[in-house]
């Protein structure tokens, strides 16, 4: 019998189909010949009896397809839309409701066995088949959950408004023309194009300064082929090298592509060299990077041939907002214009890796499509050991070094910087006043409220280039980093996550006062040549350790004279450990893990003052990390900064979860020193339940709340802090001592309020577990008091304890 599922050339055999697997419909299997597919009665019910062909005869051309959602019609007995087959009769589709029978009965040989298949559970109705009735498959009835598919903007970290896609003819510009505010000769800068006397500017002819052509008006015009495959549809915009084109490409399904200027010469030979030294573009192929299709030349003229990216530029992007706040700048969020950076920065690697650079980055250069961003305009890109052609940039972008020494990694990383102080702040004279500089922290808003983001924007800016990121993956680290505290900073009060940092181990202590050993490790650098010999050296003692570091290593490697540094600290020695530090600088003036050990060997011999140098330094090299902040606010607090101490805990408690205990504590020290019991409290309660320092928050809670000031509280105040002190200690496990004297204080005080008048209440309320009145209390402290005496050692205390008791006890009669 052959099969009867659509589009299957199969026969039945043993009651399933020796192709598809599947068991014939119940019309089919009723008639077919006794023995002959019949399956289990338990397992399958037959149907009703009718001949097979009359129930998949072919359907007429134009009959609907019956396979749900689809609108097709029967052509040649199949469907112009599905494919599959349309038929007429009982049996039209595959099974009842046009869907498949469920797999049942036996396991063919050729059958894939169902036996653990999730097939053969129930599921819980989903989707159409819970609303009910049939599905429309290009129409959803619901908003459907995101939390599978993250936007690739942001890292997870934060949220970036898809920019809506962009119809290509509607970016072809009616008027192509360049404003003559607008003019500028391409090679010197120089103002050209201008009216005179009241007569319009000329829109072609020659810069009067350098004798460089210039023309502002579009040499293509719709309808133009060029090079017989690209039909020019209009102008898009102006550039520095000319006028940019939409065209079809009428060899490659019509596909919209871009022509951009190359030269703008009529010397055929210079021509010809412009574009073979371009040819390398072509070579560039990176998802987050326009493709490069051709190179082609058009009466005399040369033009890069680019893939269309269809979405708004980042400088659109900014020209929209500033429109809709009525003309005031209105810079993207903070978060927003990191996340843009961010996603990005893959494609810098990709370049410079293949010894390009980029030259002319800016907000004009990044297209935002839908949730992800290219990097276009490739003209200015070029090979950074060229030291002939011609170099493109864009005054207040351009690195200051770039037009004596040439392009760069740190002159690419430059324009990063530039261009995420323009997409943040008006950056008024940045092609002026502060043309090679930023302006002041202090003085500037952004970066007084954002120090971690002006320490990245001004390692990325340094006048020196070796003073910059050695590579775009550093400065992504880095960038990753003071995102996820800018977050972290406006999103206050939500669940932290902790992030391995690639430099730093996480605090493993969770103590209220920090000393450098418990200050987070560095990680060791997984490149360094002497690592596999420092996995060797096993010894414990640090004097042991030291001498094997310093006599017996093949090199004195960073990692070395690292572990060499430690040892010393571990030896109290902190001298020779600034002495180490001091070598590696000689060695190496950039390596700031030696500015680290200088400030724990500062920290060891209590010298502030230096240690917040040292710490301060790495924090200015490494702004997306918290351990530097960590540190430095410990040397800040200790070396008479507080307020620079609590800014700087504040944000390491707020960021990584792995830094709340040892900053909460930080700054809850900072705070009591001031007399800001509030304040004080409200940082200790940021320590979790789960960390190892909730206890001690606990204790240090109380203490602060004992210690308010009880001249200047209401007498009713005063006992419900001293209800939220008892509470606290109770609230953890703590020894019976602990918890005796820490009771014995606490009631003394609310029996003091309570029998002393003023206000303090009689009864009603509670401490703790206790009753705020007078019996309860001296009941409490008498029971506290007979405990401690109890679990004292010398015989005075004990006798000492046992005296406070009886005289706090109630008086009775008996």
């Amino acid at each position: 019998m052959t099969c009867t599922q659509p589009g299957c050339a199969g026969t039945i055999a043993d009651g399933y189909c020796d192709t598809c697997g599947m068991a014939p419909s119940p019309a089919a299997a009723s008639a077919a010949p006794a023995g002959v597919g019949d399956a289990p009665t338990s397992k399958r019910t037959a149907g009703p009896a009718a001949p097979v062909a009359a129930a998949r005869a072919a359907a007429p051309n134009g009959t609907p397809c019956g396979q749900p959602g689809c609108g097709g019609t029967a052509a040649d007995g199949y469907c112009d839309t599905c494919g599959m087959a349309v038929t007429t009769g009982a049996a039209a589709g595959p099974g009842p409701a046009g869907q498949s029978e469920p797999i049942g009965g036996g396991t063919p040989s050729t059958a894939i066995s169902t036996s653990s298949s999730s097939a053969r559970v129930q599921s819980a109705r989903f989707g159409s088949a819970r609303v009910g009735g049939e599905s429309v498959a290009t129409r959803r009835q619901r908003e459907g959950s995101q939390r599978l598919r993250a936007a690739r903007l942001g890292a997870g970290l934060t949220s970036v408004p898809p920019a809506p896609p962009v119809d290509p003819a509607g970016a072809i510009n009616p008027h192509p023309e360049v404003p003559e505010d607008k003019r500028v000769c391409s090679k010197c800068g120089t103002h050209i194009g201008r009216s005179r006397d009241g007569r319009p500017g000329r829109t072609e002819g020659f810069c009067p300064q350098c004798g460089q052509p210039f023309s502002f008006t579009p040499k293509l015009q719709p309808g133009d082929l060029v090079a017989g495959q690209y039909e020019v549809a209009g102008a898009i915009a102006h550039g520095g090298l000319g006028w940019i084109y939409l065209a079809r490409d009428r060899n490659v399904s019509n596909r919209w592509v871009v022509l951009k200027g190359l030269l703008n010469s009529g010397d055929p030979d210079a021509l010809a060299a412009a574009i073979a030294e371009q040819q390398f573009l072509a070579q560039v192929e990176h998802p987050l990077i326009v493709e490069i299709y051709n190179f082609v030349t058009h009466e005399g003229a040369g033009y890069i041939v680019m893939e269309y990216v269809g979405g708004q530029s980042l400088k659109q992007i900014l020209k929209a907002r500033m429109k809709a706040n009525g003309g005031a700048y209105d810079p993207l969020p903070v978060d927003q214009a990191l996340a843009f950076v961010l996603e990005v920065l893959p494609a810098f690697s990709y370049l410079h890796d293949l010894g390009l650079a980029y030259c002319d980055f800016k907000p004009d250069n990044m297209i935002q499509v839908g949730d992800s961003l290219k990097l276009i305009d490739l003209g200015g890109v070029r090979r950074m050991d060229d030291q002939e052609s011609a170099i493109y940039g864009t005054l207040g972008y351009q690195a200051p070094e770039v037009a004596e020494v040439g392009t760069s990694v740190a002159s690419d990383l430059y324009t990063i910087g530039r261009t995420i102080v323009v997409l943040c702040m008006e950056f008024r004279g940045y092609q002026g006043t502060y043309l090679h500089s930023l302006p002041p922290p202090d003085a500037t808003p952004l970066f007084a409220e954002n120090d971690s983001l002006y320490w990245l924007v001004a390692k990325c800016c340094a006048p020196d280039p070796s003073d910059r990121f050695a590579s775009a993956d550093e400065l992504r680290t880095q960038l990753l980093g003071v995102l996820r505290e800018t977050v972290a900073r406006r999103s206050t009060g939500t669940s932290l996550t902790s992030a391995a940092s690639p430099l730093f181990e996480a605090p493993t202590t969770s103590r209220g006062v920090l000393e450098w050993s418990q200050l987070p490790q560095l990680r060791v650098d997984a490149g360094d040549p002497q690592v596999g010999w420092l996995g060797g050296v096993g010894t414990t003692d640090p004097a042991e350790r030291l001498a094997v570091l310093t006599d017996q290593a093949p090199e004195q490697s960073p990692e070395v004279r690292l572990a060499r540094a430690r040892a010393a600290l571990e030896l109290d020695d902190a001298e020779r450990a600034g002495d180490v530090a001091a070598e590696m600088l000689r060695d190496d003036p950039w390596e700031w893990r030696a500015l680290w050990v200088e400030g724990l060997a500062a920290m060891a011999r209590d010298d502030w003052e230096e240690a917040k140098a040292a710490f301060n330094a790495v924090y200015q090299q490494v702004p997306g990390e918290l351990a530097p902040k960590l540190a430095l606010a410990v040397a800040c607090e200790r070396g008479g900064l507080p307020g620079v101490a609590e800014g700087l805990y504040a944000t390491c408690a707020v960021t990584d979860a792995a830094y709340v205990a040892p900053a909460a504590f930080g700054m809850a020290r900072v705070r009591a020193a001031r007399g800001d019991a509030a304040g004080a409290v409200a940082a200790l309660d940021l320590v979790p339940k789960t960390s190892r320092g909730y206890p001690e928050s606990r204790q240090l809670r109380a203490e602060v709340l004992l210690g308010a000031d009880a001249v200047s509280v209401p007498p009713a105040e005063r006992v419900r802090l001293l209800d939220e002190a008892m509470r606290s200690v109770e609230s953890v496990p703590m020894d019976t001592a602990t918890v005796g004297r820490y009771t014995v204080r606490i009631l003394e005080q609310a029996l003091a309020i309570v029998t002393g008048g003023g206000g303090g209440p009689s009864s009603g309320g509670q401490v703790g577990s206790y009753a705020a009145r007078e019996g309860a209390l001296r009941e409490g402290i008498e029971r506290a008091y007979r405990q401690l005496a109890r679990d004292t050692d010398d015989v005075r205390e004990r006798v000492e304890l046992v005296n406070r008791a009886n005289a706090v006890r109630a008086w009775t009669l008996v």
